[in-house]
């Protein structure tokens, strides 16, 4: 009896449609055996799950269920199947299937799946829209989709290097790989660590000067691109080079030979060839018709979860009357919906803001009184990411007014948190993507600061705390690693210059070359100033224990990090360290 109690304790018995509908309410990950009334569940992979309950400990997140397909009408395709099958249900989401007892596929799948729903728990990623998988089964679409997984999608990853950021060529590269019918998959921008560039160009290791290789690429910013060809397109036209009409019909007889079930192949020096064509050789280096995706991997771990989640960010508004009664209550749906804040600020709107935030209200006979409304308090601007975020936060605060709103979506936040004031949506959102990258630009106007890492932080502290600074927001502008010298220390600690203990600053500071970057994005000084936390590393410990210093200095000297303490500062060093920058990047701090 106490084995049967186990039993039902690790997996939920669910026998008829009530049950099965009230199980798919579950937060978090369901894993369910579905099985036929004659057999019985798959005993098989009870120990796997009870290991997973027990190593994973995620009671609020992970849960399993046993489903009987004879009972339950939505289960109706896997009746009178013999072979075990295992559904994945993500928040009553449908979103992957496993035939047969392979515990190391479904041991896989699970952890995977608990990883992400930790990451998005803890604000790390925004939530994955999947696809729901059709519960069917039949032999066309096994068929279907053992072509669809045997046969693997070709990558090509392309590394602009530190000399093409500098020269400004990231943009041209990129404008022409799109112009060429291929698909930027994904991209990031950052410093190289010598283990990435030693995997990367293993081919180059027994060069004499490949140590200094590797030490120029890890010297500055590289721009990481992981590259796909477009489904169904012609090859691209060599801008350089014009195909004679003979040629162009070849190169795609090529293609349908090499075509498979996924889309088509091209050949195996399409990008390379087309990117020395260009003249862009110089400039960055491509490893093509990846099909192992260690390598992909190694760049972009999350890449397979990533891929073809398009991350937007836009603009969104509190109306006052909404922000200084409801504030709470929307962040809390904001958050729960899976949108990210990115960044947040109380303004008051001029006159021309409002304007321009209500014109499609323009012609409506309470204009007037919408414009007063709207100047009279603080709104609340917040800049939102998640996957289809423009689509997905239309939907939820629904039509522009009230009337509109109760008679087509009840359910959305324009009715709920409707005025009895005004009759329009008390939330704004961009209107379209373009709408969004300049409105998020005027109302969070980028800034620039400095930032500095010591000789002291270990490469992989380093790589920590670059990649700390990344999920703060921060865009890395410049980087350049450099042994500060006393007449290079100058430049940054100017302002303690006279001070008697700089000397062992400068001592510090001889010890190894220091990290130093411009950091940009809006209220960059003060961000960057908390994300580092107090001087000395013992009081940050007690006071802000995620900062950087708490957790990579060891004293007030060897503190980790050095930042400017306000804007004049910052764009003194900034004029001194990185010449020129300034008058290239004319935006106001």
């Amino acid at each position: 009896m106490a084995g049967k109690k186990r039993e039902l304790q690790l997996q939920a018995v669910i026998d008829n449609q009530s049950l099965w509908d009230e199980m798919l309410q579950n937060k978090g990950l369901t894993v369910i055996d579905v099985y036929q009334a004659w057999c019985g569940p798959c005993k098989a992979m009870q120990t796997l799950f009870r290991k997973l309950k027990n190593e994973l400990n995620e009671d609020e997140m992970l849960h399993f269920a046993v489903a009987e397909a004879d009972s339950i009408v939505t289960l109706q395709p896997f009746r009178d199947k013999c072979e075990p099958v295992f559904l994945f249900s993500v928040n009553g989401k449908i979103i992957a299937k496993i035939k047969g007892a392979n515990a190391p596929l479904v041991n896989q799948k699970v952890i995977t799946l608990i990883n992400e729903e930790r990451k998005i728990a803890a604000g790390e990623m925004v939530r994955p829209q999947y696809h729901e998988v059709a519960l069917v089964d039949s032999d066309s679409e096994d068929a279907g989709e053992t072509c669809y997984e045997n046969v693997d999608e070709l990558y090509s990853i392309v590394i602009i290097n530190p000399d093409a950021v500098n020269a400004r060529k990231v943009l041209e590269i990129k404008d022409k790989i799109i112009n060429a019918q291929f698909v930027i998959e994904a991209e990031d921008k950052g410093l190289l660590t010598a283990e990435q560039v030693r995997y990367f160009y293993s081919q180059k290791a027994d060069e004499p000067d490949f140590e200094d290789f590797v030490s120029f690429m890890t010297s500055g910013l590289s721009y990481i691109l992981v590259i796909s060809q477009k489904k169904e397109q012609a090859p691209p036209q060599d801008e350089s080079e014009a195909n004679s009409e003979t040629e162009a019909r070849e190169t795609w007889d090529d293609q349908q030979e090499m075509a498979t079930c996924v889309g088509m192949k091209h050949k195996q020096d399409s990008l390379q060839e087309y990117m020395r064509r260009q003249h862009l050789s110089q400039f960055c280096d491509v490893e093509e018709n990846i099909t192992n995706t260690k390598l992909i991997d190694v760049f972009f771990p999350d890449f397979k979860i990533m891929k073809g989640i398009k991350l937007e960010k836009i603009l969104a508004l509190l109306r006052p009357d909404l922000f200084h009664e409801k504030k709470e209550d929307v962040l809390n749906i904001i958050q729960d919906e899976g949108f990210k804040i990115m960044m947040q600020r109380q303004i008051v709107l001029s006159e021309e803001e409002a304007q321009t935030l209500c014109k499609e209200y323009e012609n409506k006979d309470y204009f007037e009184n919408l414009i007063k409304n709207m100047t009279s308090g603080p709104s609340l601007a917040l800049v939102l990411l998640r996957d289809n975020c423009l689509m997905h936060w239309k939907q939820l605060i629904g039509p522009s007014t009230v009337e509109e709103a109760r008679e087509h979506l009840p359910e959305s936040l324009c009715t709920r948190f409707a005025m009895e004031s005004s009759p329009i949506n008390q939330l704004y959102g961009s209107d379209s993507l373009e709408a969004a990258e300049r409105e998020i630009q005027h109302f969070f106007p980028p800034q620039h600061t400095v930032a500095l890492i010591k000789p002291h932080v270990s490469p992989e502290q380093r790589e920590d705390i670059l990649k700390l600074i990344k999920e703060a927001g921060f865009d890395i502008t410049q980087v350049k690693e450099v042994l500060l010298t006393e007449d290079q220390a100058d430049k940054v600690y100017f302002k303690i210059k006279g001070k008697a203990f700089y000397k062992d600053v400068l001592e510090i500071l001889s010890e190894g070359p220091s990290l130093v970057m411009i950091l940009t994005k809006w209220n960059a000084v003060l961000d960057w100033r908390r994300l580092m936390g107090p001087t000395d590393p013992e009081e940050a410990r007690l006071l802000s224990p995620d900062s950087v210093r708490a957790q990579y200095g060891r004293s007030i000297l060897r503190n980790a990090v050095h930042g400017a303490s306000n804007t004049l500062e910052a764009m003194e060093t900034i004029n001194k360290m990185f010449e020129g920058f300034l008058a290239e990047n004319p935006e106001e701090n």
